[in-house]
């Protein structure tokens, strides 16, 4: 592993055909053929203004999907609370341009990490669950979502079947996705990655990486780390450790925010605690 220090990995951004897109709380702007114009920039354009300005779950996660479109998620403005505006607890996807705005998916807390399956091309996302439930209580969530239109529980339910008794509703529990994988509970799963190199052994390839930011009050804290998702026949299988060491003796000193692969091969995992990327490679044993 090496280390690059006092650097942090750029989230809330997106770039596409040479235009760099930035993620405020209430808006996404962006800057036209950005390289030519770094020392420079231009005014930003105002592409779509029409976000909720609530700062509770307001900073975003964006990436373009391989339908063309950017998708900016909504996280809810609570810790959990019911909200009349549909675009609350969603993830929205929009035109370059900012127009046609529309929500892909909704029942979801708030999201911070998600990628398209390198094969099926379909959505994977993390979502982080509520607090005030318990130590352990609910499961934080590793999501699939296939098509849009699915409703992936919140406030209601939580990981596959728990159901939020502070909230009622007629929807019926078949109406509910229920979530790929239970994770941990409050481990705060954010950033998340396909594997796509070549360099890690083949039963990483196609596989999920997830950056586990860490728990800020359970008793005894959990995650700093990265964990891994396999999968099989496009459903998700298991959930183990893989790089691990940020916390000792309950004391951490480190938090992973993301993970991102390089086109060598090797892993880049942020840290927005230690103010550092870490760069995970690996190399055959001779």
């Amino acid at each position: 592993m090496t280390i690059a220090q006092g650097l942090n990995m750029p989230n809330g951004v997106a770039f596409r055909n040479g235009a760099l897109y930035i993620a405020e709380i209430s808006r996404v702007t962006k800057f036209d053929n950005i390289e030519a114009q770094l020392f420079a920039p231009p005014p930003p354009q105002v592409i779509n203004a029409g976000f909720p300005s609530d700062t509770w779950h307001g900073w975003k996660f964006i990436r373009f999907g391989p339908d063309g479109k950017l998708y900016v998620p909504v996280g809810a403005p609570c810790n959990t609370c019911e909200r009349q505006e549909e675009i609350f607890a969603s993830i929205t996807r929009m035109n370059p341009d900012g127009s046609g705005l529309e929500i892909y998916a909704k029942g979801i807390r708030n999201t911070v990490g998600f990628d398209w399956h390198p094969a099926t091309k379909e959505l994977w996302f993390t979502e982080n669950g509520r607090d005030e439930m318990g130590d352990d209580i609910p499961p934080e969530e590793l999501n699939h979502a296939p098509r849009a239109g699915l409703h992936f529980g919140f406030p209601y339910r939580y990981g596959k079947a728990l159901i939020d008794t502070a909230f009622k509703t007629n929807m019926r529990p078949e109406q509910f996705q229920p979530a790929a994988i239970e994770l941990p509970a409050h481990v705060a799963a954010l950033g998340m990655r396909f594997y796509t190199g070549k360099s890690f052994p083949r039963e990483y390839h196609q596989q999920i990486f997830i950056a586990e930011h860490g728990s800020w009050n359970r008793s005894v804290p959990d995650g700093y780390r990265v964990s891994l998702v396999k999968l099989r026949n496009n459903r998700a299988v298991s959930y183990e450790h893989f790089a691990t060491g940020w916390l000792q003796n309950n004391q951490y000193w480190g938090r992973p925010v993301d993970v991102l692969v390089m086109p060598d091969g090797s892993l880049l995992v942020s840290d927005d605690f230690a103010n550092c990327i870490y760069r995970i490679s690996y190399s055959r044993q001779k």
